[in-house]
């Protein structure tokens, strides 16, 4: 590479850097979701409790592996418990994730198509946007492009010399971190398993026993990092296990629309994500069967195996989530952004050195820059003013913490989407810990944020307030815009 492509290389990842990092503390998210786990690492780092268990999912309340947790842990503690060091965390492990993605494509296939890449992946707004702040999905789309790198090592019958046991061992780890970090990358499966059943069909017989041994291995790396997620179903009555199933026997996880309907959806939402802007179906199906029928022309010729994993991967994903009833958030497609982005940098590769003409470079070009215009356009950063959530979150509980005084108390908010966990953590930092409404522990005073009116404080069809009993209002304060209400109970 010349020291001019060098040059190039490093300005595009600097750009990368700034977009993940500019203003990052002033525009962190920090809701009740980040709330909830700085609770939960604070309490890891203090060692006061070591979970067994992840996040909840949004639907059927099926438990995570509590990998993420122990990962981002050691960022709370380097910031000395403030919550956007867990931000910041997130935002390095992203670049890291990058610089490494870069690195693979360019070994295993190109420096032009990782160039590419490497451009699809700086700009693109979703990828900025989940780099930015501290959840669980955020990082999976790099641990699930390692998690195909080391399936693709294991099973590369190029590379006979390399050490297949490592790869084994990488591969089953990674892909039990990616399902820990969300469920929807068990749709990883069905390019794994295609691509493992023609690699034991193209085998020979005398490396059978070794192939099979190499992914006992990986089977056994996989349980060994989401062990703790099996004692925690085991110690509970298989509670996991069971939620599960009802998310297919009671809970309609799977879509009752046709599969035809879902999967336009599907395509549509995608695309837009990807352009950060709302695209029509019949663009989104343009774009869908064009990236398709050029890469399938290629196949004329040999195309790497690490490709074609790619590829799969993008199709079958697509084509799995079409099956379920869930609505197609960005970060649904987490599985596959970095797959989609690897195979279209490639094709645009061989339009651009195949073609060999002025017309296939300016379309490239303008593809370009209208992709980077309009990710750029709904990068909030640049755009609006900063939400300081943080900054919100800690001068509500702050307040609170002066007027609870000390005493034990109760909490809760109101409407009830919305939640107190966030102001829960800079009150724990104080030692300040709520009364367990799960347990039903009651005391003298209740506290009741509200953000939206009417605030339904008394005789509120809210469980998490009425569950104090008869009450009235002692004080009411206005704090950050937030309505917060002193509940004393009524002499009987």
């Amino acid at each position: 590479m010349s020291q001019r492509n060098i040059v190039v290389v490093l300005c595009i990842f600097a750009l990368a850097i700034f977009l993940r990092f500019y203003r990052l503390p002033e525009f962190v998210t920090f809701l009740s979701d980040q709330g909830r786990d700085a609770i939960v690492i604070k309490r890891i780092v203090t060692l006061i409790h070591l979970p067994a268990i992840g996040a909840s999912s949004s639907v059927g309340q099926v438990y995570l592996g509590p990998f993420y947790y122990y990962l981002i842990a050691p960022f709370l503690l380097f910031f000395n418990f403030n919550p956007v060091g867990l931000a910041f965390g997130v935002a390095l492990l992203s670049i890291v994730g990058i610089f490494l993605s870069y690195l693979i494509i360019k070994r295993e296939l190109d420096a032009k198509t990782a160039f590419l890449f490497l451009i699809l992946i700086a700009f693109s707004s979703v990828n900025i946007e989940v780099s930015r702040f501290s959840w669980n999905p955020n990082l999976l789309p790099f641990f699930s492009f390692l998690t195909l790198y080391f399936f693709y090592k294991l099973i590369d019958s190029d590379n006979l010399k390399s050490n297949k046991l490592i790869y084994a061992i990488l591969f089953g780890s990674f892909f039990s971190f990616s399902l820990q970090l969300h469920y929807l990358a068990a749709l990883l499966i069905l390019p794994i398993l295609l691509f493992s059943i023609l690699h034991f069909l193209k085998s020979k017989k005398n490396q059978l026993v070794s192939q099979l041994l190499n992914f006992l291995v990986s089977f056994l790396s996989f349980f060994f990092f989401i062990f703790p997620l099996f004692i925690f179903d085991f110690r509970h009555n298989f509670l996991n296990i069971k939620n599960f199933i009802k998310l297919f026997t009671e809970q309609g996880v799977l879509s009752k629309v046709s599969l035809s309907s879902r999967f336009s959806e599907t395509i549509q939402s995608f695309f837009s994500h990807f352009m950060s802007n709302q695209i029509a179906l019949p663009i989104a199906f343009f774009l869908f069967f064009s990236f398709g029928l050029i890469y399938v022309l290629f196949l004329k010729k040999r195309i790497s195996l690490f490709l074609n994993i790619h590829f799969v991967n993008v199709f079958s994903y697509l084509v799995g989530f079409s099956f379920l009833a869930s609505a197609r958030h960005p970060h649904y497609f987490h599985t596959m952004y970095l797959s989609f982005f690897l195979v279209l940098a490639y094709l645009l590769t061989i339009l651009i050195t195949k073609s060999k003409s002025k017309l296939a470079l300016a379309v490239v070009i303008v593809f370009f820059a209208t992709y980077i215009g309009l990710n750029l356009k709904t990068s909030y950063a640049f755009y609006t003013y900063p939400s300081n959530q943080i900054k919100h979150a800690q001068t509500v509980a702050d307040f609170l913490a002066e007027k609870i005084g000390n005493k034990p108390f109760n909490i809760a908010t109101w409407p009830v989407e919305f939640f107190e966990d966030q102001y829960l953590y800079f009150l724990e930092l104080k030692e300040l810990i709520p009364a367990d409404r799960s347990k039903l522990q009651i005391t003298n005073q209740m506290f009741v944020l509200c953000n939206k009116e009417p605030c339904q404080v008394i005789n509120s069809p809210s469980w998490n307030i009425s569950m104090f009993g008869k009450a009235k209002v002692d004080t009411i304060w206005t704090v950050e815009g937030i309505k917060i209400y002193k509940l004393t109970h009524t002499i009987q």
